[in-house]
């Protein structure tokens, strides 16, 4: 284990620069050195968790890929999952309102739609978006009980998929849900926590993926909405423009694509149309687009 010496020590420049490269490479999330505190925090618990007792044994055991759960721990420890049930519920508006109408009538109209309408949420954390999106299908879209629909969340975290499987949550997490839904969709399961029910835990498919992982995310294809909130922002340009093209590839043309209110595709890659609706800006992928 991590000796007293070594622990809470933090990192020289050189063992930053060196750790900031390859993360980056790891999962095309880039660290400033604004972010040198928390780094070094995080990078101390794997090291005090790990059987090495220092960064350069650690470190060379990550590289040598050898110890995976090495790697996922460290994943973990720097990913960040704030998050929320009904969180920007304006979007999930927009969804309801134009996108899904829009994708019936793409696809057929009701009457002749073949397949499920597919919805993609990425990264999904610890599940309360894909949940939200399941809670709003069920009680506001009237088409919901003649159209087969899948609901997949994503993550690259696989301790916050694990909460998202188990899914009981605190009172935060649950602040905007109504009274009427919480009381229809969680059981108390004491201690201030609620259990969501089993009917919408068994409704998402869950999923670990990067989305700059190219090989990874051909696995995710015809979706007709994805929503990827609120991660972009942790990309440099060379990162957001893989994902932007992951994401593009994973949509059946004419799908639409929602981002956090504070992201903008038109910054990072031309290759979606962008479409404005009441509720604010979505990207769309080009209905004669080749696949």
């Amino acid at each position: 284990m991590t000796s007293a010496a070594t622990a809470g020590a933090g990192l020289s420049e050189s063992d930053f620069e060196k750790f900031r490269e390859y993360f980056y490479k790891r999962t095309g999330i880039q660290f400033t050195s604004a972010k040198r505190y928390f780094v070094d925090k995080r990078i101390d618990a794997c090291i005090r968790n790990s059987p090495y007792d220092s960064f350069a044994s650690w470190f060379a055991a990550l590289r040598l890929n050898d110890r995976p759960e090495l790697q996922q721990e460290l994943i973990n420890q720097l990913t960040v999952n704030e998050t929320y049930f009904l969180r920007e519920d304006y979007q999930f508006d927009s969804m309801l309102r134009t996108a899904l109408p829009d994708v019936i009538a793409m696809r057929g109209g009701p009457n002749r739609i073949v397949g499920p309408v597919k919805i993609l949420s990425l990264p999904c954390s610890t599940g309360e978006e894909p949940y939200s999106i399941g809670i709003r299908l069920l009680e506001e879209w009237d088409l919901i009980d003649r159209i087969d629909v899948e609901i997949h969340g994503a993550d690259i975290d696989s301790e916050v998929l694990q909460r998202a499987r188990h899914a009981s949550y605190g009172e935060r997490s649950l602040q905007r849900v109504p009274a009427k839904w919480r009381a229809k969709y969680f059981t108390s399961a004491g201690a201030g926590r609620y259990q969501l029910d089993e009917g919408i835990r068994g409704a998402v498919t869950l999923h670990q993926v990067n989305v700059c992982d190219t090989l990874a995310m051909r696995a995710f294809r015809e979706f007709d909405v994805i929503f990827c909130r609120n991660v972009l922002i942790y990309f440099d340009e060379l990162s957001s423009r893989r994902a932007a093209e992951n994401l593009y590839g994973a949509l059946r043309p004419g799908g639409y694509l929602f981002l956090g209110h504070s992201e903008s595709m038109s910054r990072i890659s031309p290759i979606f149309t962008p479409a404005r609706l009441t509720e604010g800006i979505v990207y769309q992928r080009p209905i004669g687009a080749n696949r």
